[in-house]
């Protein structure tokens, strides 16, 4: 297993973490007894960051139970995520943290985030309830170590919330398909700058840079003299790179955990060569001719007067055509689910984006075809409760 220091704090972090969401399931319970074997062989193969969440339904007390059975909690950086969007007056935050004390069975959390903050508006908001204050007695406690926030929204978001205060760490979206979107290489790169520790989370899209390429890209990797899988391709571009500290990956399976390992335990920064580099762009190529909208999210077209993250739209929308699940609700996390939006019918078509962008795409009636799909019945009424929530 490789390792990277924690800029902040020196502490050394395994390159890999076990994210603790996708843990199976036997009906609506999670298969325990399957779940401490997976987290047993991470555990003895170097892992030591374990990310979980309040919201992952099952997924603190299954953590907690694994700790209590194999005594290993001084072995483990627990992560997990406060439900920022579910605090509605000062004494939730505490209702809420000590819950998570009790699911996880231990009296501290190494790394606590801000779950699904997606702007400064919203953190302002939480810091109007006191949880800044409230944040930094807990550390003076030793009750939570490191202080963060995970992230889906735009770059220039995501820079603003970086600078409205002083974290341990963030998480982000980020892999090669993602280079350029959400908070992107820019956000990561000035993440680092500030010394601030960046946790990667959809390293390979969750599975779709590994199951759901089109066959060009495929075509692609078998190229190469090194013959690795889609899986080892992805993760070793995350960690060429000097300001990934950790990246996640939701296993729930032992063979995924030996084959994760295995490649954290072999790349390190700057592990790919020129010609293995020069094969991604190929690769986003493949992919991007099967897109509806052939956007590679360069940013060009932004900012955008009426505030429409374009590019994260059009990320949203083309994946709706893999997955329309997952699309939808990248729709919703990303420009909907937060203080001022940026979701598609913000448009009011004057055009200046078209002006810009290299790909030369008809972006306001590619817009219209975004809200006709994704700002559906059902877009609507979740928005409208969305719109409930953050009014507080």
């Amino acid at each position: 297993m490789q390792y990277r220091v924690n800029q902040k704090n020196q502490k050394e972090l395994s390159v890999l973490g076990f994210g603790c969401m996708r843990f199976t399931k036997n009906g609506s319970a999670i298969d325990q007894k399957k779940a401490n074997t997976e987290l047993l062989r991470a555990l003895d193969n170097g892992v030591n960051y374990f990310d979980t969440a309040y919201i992952y339904s099952g997924s603190e007390v299954c953590l907690g139970k694994f700790m209590a059975e194999y005594g290993c909690r001084d072995r483990m950086n627990i992560a997990t995520k406060l439900p920022q969007y579910l605090i509605k007056k000062p004494g939730d935050i505490d209702r809420y943290f000590n819950e998570q004390l009790s699911r996880l069975g231990t009296d501290h959390i190494e790394y606590y985030l801000m779950h699904m903050l997606n702007d400064a508006r919203t953190w302002e908001r939480l810091c109007g309830m006191g949880i800044d204050t409230w944040l930094q007695s807990k550390k003076a406690e030793g009750k939570i170590q490191n202080i963060g926030f995970s992230f889906h929204g735009g770059t220039e978001s995501f820079k603003e919330l970086v600078d409205a205060y002083d974290w341990d760490f963030c998480q982000i979206q980020y892999n090669y398909m993602d280079e350029y979107a959400q908070a992107g290489v820019e956000g990561l790169r000035h993440a680092h700058a500030k010394g601030i520790p960046v946790v990667i989370m959809e390293p390979l899209r969750g599975g779709r840079l590994v199951n759901n390429l089109p066959e060009g890209a495929l075509k692609e990797f078998d190229r190469m003299p090194h013959k690795r899988t889609p899986a080892d391709w992805g993760l070793r571009w995350l960690w060429n790179q000097k300001e990934v500290n950790v990246v996640l990956s939701g296993m729930n399976d032992v063979a995924q955990v030996d084959e994760n390992c295995r490649i954290a335990a072999e790349s390190t920064v700057g592990c790919l060569s020129d010609e293995e580099l020069a094969l991604y762009p190929r690769v986003l190529a493949e992919i991007h001719k099967a897109m509806k909208v052939g956007c590679t999210g360069c940013g060009y077209c932004q900012p955008c007067p009426q505030g429409v993250d374009i590019p994260t739209c059009f990320g949203a929308y083309n994946n709706s055509y893999r997955d329309y699940f997952v699309g939808f609700r990248e729709y919703i996390m990303c420009t909907t689910m937060r203080k001022k939006r940026t979701n598609a019918s913000l448009c009011i078509g004057c055009g200046k984006c078209e002006q810009h962008c290299p790909q030369h795409i008809e972006i306001r009636m590619k817009l219209k075809d975004v809200k006709r799909r994704m700002e559906n019945p059902v877009y609507k009424v979740a928005a409208a409760a969305m719109g409930v929530f953050m009014k507080y």
